[in-house]
């Protein structure tokens, strides 16, 4: 059966789950720790981030994108690859670059050496990106595509929810409120929840849990 190897709070994992969970194929989950990974997945994946999907066939995707990409191309229930795919590439290129490279500043100051000032700069920019992912909303009526979502809304509220998160007092009293709305909706959904429960660390020899197919 194939194997994810994931990371619960790691917003790949998190895109990469939420696809596999959408098309209902059997995945066994091996929930790791970052600090101390097991050879099994670097084996698999030497360069060592999740996830790391590896199929029956012995195919090793360790790209969270991928992922997205051959669950649905599996089976897709909910349209989530209907959208125009040049508008959904851009979408997410502007996330995993230059949204991606704010969050990452303003949330770990420290670690990306950044002291609080320049950590408001790039909330700033951070900002200025979700401001224009809200008109879009505000344009396909609801969702990043179009009325329901797609896999641009699930490959970027993941790492949305991150910068919420980094300060909630300044996302409640600042962020457009159709930006909530959308983030709420999806982080408050049945599969998401689904996806986000808590799993013990993987060992070998130990039980694999399935990933729930919602």
């Amino acid at each position: 059966m194939t194997v994810l190897y994931t990371f619960r709070r790691c917003p790949y994992a998190m895109r990469a789950r939420m696809a596999l969970a959408a098309s209902g194929l059997p995945v066994r989950v091996r929930e790791i720790i970052l600090r101390d990974k097991p050879g099994e997945m670097l084996a698999a994946s030497p360069k060592g981030t999740v996830p790391v999907l590896v199929r029956t066939d012995g195919k090793v995707i360790d790209e969270s994108l991928e992922v997205m990409h051959w669950a649905l191309a599996q089976h897709d229930p909910e349209h989530w690859l209907f959208a125009d795919p040049d508008e959904t590439a851009q979408l997410i290129a502007q996330n995993d670059g230059p949204f991606k490279h704010a969050l990452d500043r303003y949330k770990y100051p420290d670690r990306c050496s950044t002291d609080r000032a320049g950590a408001y700069g790039h909330r700033s920019a951070g900002m200025d990106i979700l401001h224009a992912l809200t008109e879009r909303l505000k344009d396909q009526n609801g969702q990043l595509c179009g009325p329901a979502p797609t896999l641009a809304d699930i490959a970027i509220f993941p790492f949305v929810r991150q910068f919420a998160a980094t300060d909630e007092a300044f996302w409640t009293a600042h962020a457009p409120t159709r930006l909530q709305i959308w983030l709420t909706g999806h982080t408050t959904s049945r599969r998401f929840n689904a996806v986000m429960v808590k799993f013990p660390r993987w060992k070998p020899g130990q039980s694999e849990p399935m990933l729930t197919a919602t």
